[in-house]
């Protein structure tokens, strides 16, 4: 049977696309080696034409959820928030991400919380509560919920024995937070404490929170941890410093994660296959159900030639009017808890415009013709 199976990787080994593979990520390790150890998932896969998973319009909308995991201060905040729309018909994904910082007057708090809060209620209220805030602020609906640990992602890359990535610029990021040292005093005290604490520079005050990363332009071999570094960079100097260009850096890895997956020397060792299986299984959460396993994997090989868009919400600082934005960086106030926060630039909690924007993207699929203005 392995013999089979490594003849049916090899024959369809191209065939997911930058979207899937963060799919892959998230979930394939579990779906994949899962129907591995249950034999009659293949005879579905090969004969049962018919994808039945929960769909919208046609469309598989997915919610994947990437949180910094045990190691880091807030482990269960969502570092990472995606919707992906997948249409199986016009063989298309569409991507939209959503700012962390976003705020949700219902949680009264950033939607980054919504998993960690609903957690705290109940074991799997931390599904239940994200999806119901995504779908409030898109207006659009969420079959399936994904959350995946980033200690996970390094895991799975050092097992493969590193990634190599094109860095297509070099940069710096001197604000890159140290994992467990998130509220260090670095050593100050009493009024020096309190006055640090409230600077508006928290490198200057707190340096041992921070460290500095650099990446120098070209093929680079990246471990699990410098990967990491590489996709999550926030405070890069220059262009790098983007939500474009962090989306951009988070393909790249993507791919190459998917490239040394795929190859010869992976999928011809059943214990690192299995492993890697194990590491999957330990670092995601999801609504999916083990009797829909099988038409994941369909829906993976249907979706081999598929398009991918990506949307990418921008904010302006409420000085900025002349920048076209939905969303806006307002100052710090008591109604949102004194954070740095966003909002729509319609007001705190109208989410018209944005579920405006999303219908026409994703329904009338017209992004170029979508109004920003």
């Amino acid at each position: 049977m392995l013999t089979n199976l490594q003849a049916l990787l090899r024959k369809h080994k191209k065939a997911f696309i930058v979207f899937l593979i963060l799919i892959f990520f998230a979930v394939f390790g579990r779906l994949f080696f899962e129907a591995i150890r249950w034999s009659p998932v293949f005879v579905d896969f090969f004969f049962k034409r018919e994808i039945e998973l929960k769909k919208t319009d046609k469309r598989v909308n997915i919610l994947i959820l990437g949180i910094g995991g045990e190691r880091h201060d807030g482990p269960l905040l969502t570092d990472t928030i995606i919707y992906a729309a997948v249409d199986p018909i016009k063989l298309k994904t569409t991507l939209v991400s959503l700012p962390r910082d976003l705020w949700a007057p219902e949680l009264k708090a950033k939607i980054n919380t919504a998993y960690a809060y609903g957690e705290d209620k109940q074991k799997g209220g931390g599904i239940i509560l994200a999806k119901a805030v995504v779908e409030k602020i898109l207006g659009q609906p969420v079959n399936y919920v994904i959350r995946v640990d980033f200690r996970g992602f390094i895991q799975a890359i050092d097992l493969l024995g590193g990634i190599d990535v094109d860095v297509e610029q070099s940069f710096d990021d001197y604000e890159y937070p140290i994992v467990g040292k998130e509220v260090d005093t670095c050593g100050f005290e009493g009024e020096e404490f309190e006055k640090r604490a409230t600077a508006s520079a928290q490198l200057e005050a707190f340096p041992c929170r921070y460290q500095h990363v650099s990446f120098e332009k070209g093929l680079q071999h990246m471990d699990g941890e410098t990967a990491l570094f590489f996709v999550r960079s926030r405070h890069a100097k220059g262009d790098e410093g983007t939500d474009m260009a962090r989306s951009k850096r988070q393909e790249k890895v993507i791919t190459a994660f998917k490239e040394k997956v795929f190859s010869t020397g992976t999928l011809l060792n059943p214990m690192k296959v299995l492993s890697l299986y194990d590491t999957f299984q330990a670092s995601i959460d999801t609504d999916i159900q083990k009797s829909e396993y099988d038409d994941f994997l369909r829906l993976f090989r249907k979706m081999q030639y598929a398009k991918t868009e990506s949307i990418v919400f921008f904010y302006a600082t409420e000085n900025e009017k002349e920048i076209q934005t939905l969303l806006i960086n307002p100052k710090p106030s008591e109604e949102y808890n004194n954070q740095w926060v966003i909002i729509p630039r319609a007001g705190n909690g109208n989410f018209s415009e944005i579920q405006n924007y999303a219908s026409c993207v994703l329904i009338k699929d017209l992004k170029d013709a979508c109004p920003i203005r």
